[in-house]
């Protein structure tokens, strides 16, 4: 897992942040995230994220639980074990429809949980660093990637100058791995104690 270099700027007030993203864009410095308390209309598309592709699993999803149900409704009832319901054809597809229609909201449902998860990294015992954990309360941290290309004291002026409150320099690992926060940890090459 690699370990990066971030420009990691604090903002006390969403108003200064949102042009402050637009600057730093403009700048062509590469912004690695944003993040914030509360959601804030506008952002993603102010730091150039693209649409989620979640509904389009969404439909694979659905599609498959579509899929298995008829075709399991169709073999049980039609080749396996073919009973006479009442008069009923053995095909009879109006018939699946309340059970087609659950497994299609269950496939799609649960699909798109997992995979939003992984997307996002989120699951039991999983370690994500934090550039400031105060970003949940009531700081919008913004953290600035540096490349070759990136001076790190014209990056620290430049954020300074859009509005930034604290900057710092800080080193991450960019990945996810499994563990726990509060047992002792190794992370850079050093062991560190974790924060309880």
């Amino acid at each position: 897992m690699s370990v990066k270099k971030f420009i990691v700027g604090n903002f006390y007030d969403e108003a200064v942040l949102f042009p402050a993203v637009k600057k730093v864009r403009r700048a062509g410095y590469k912004i690695h995230d944003v993040y914030t308390p509360f959601p804030i209309h506008g952002l993603d598309k102010e730091m150039g994220l693209k649409d989620t592709s979640l509904h389009v699993a969404g439909f694979i999803y659905g599609i498959t639980g579509t899929t298995t149900a008829v075709s399991f409704i169709t073999w049980a009832l039609t080749v396996d074990w073919q009973i006479n319901f009442g008069g009923k054809p053995f095909f009879s597809l109006p018939a699946w429809i309340p059970i087609t229609f659950e497994l299609t909201v269950l496939f799609a449902a649960v699909g798109m949980v997992l995979t939003f998860c992984w997307l996002c990294q989120l699951a039991p015992f999983v370690k994500k660093d934090h550039f400031n954990p105060r970003s949940t309360d009531d700081t919008f941290v913004m953290a600035v990637e540096c490349t070759d290309k990136t001076s790190e004291a014209e990056g620290i002026a430049f954020l300074q100058s859009v509005g930034a409150s604290e900057v710092s320099v800080q080193y991450r690992e960019t990945g996810w791995w499994l563990g726990r926060y509060d047992r002792d940890t190794t992370r850079f090459g050093k062991k560190v104690e974790a924060a309880v």
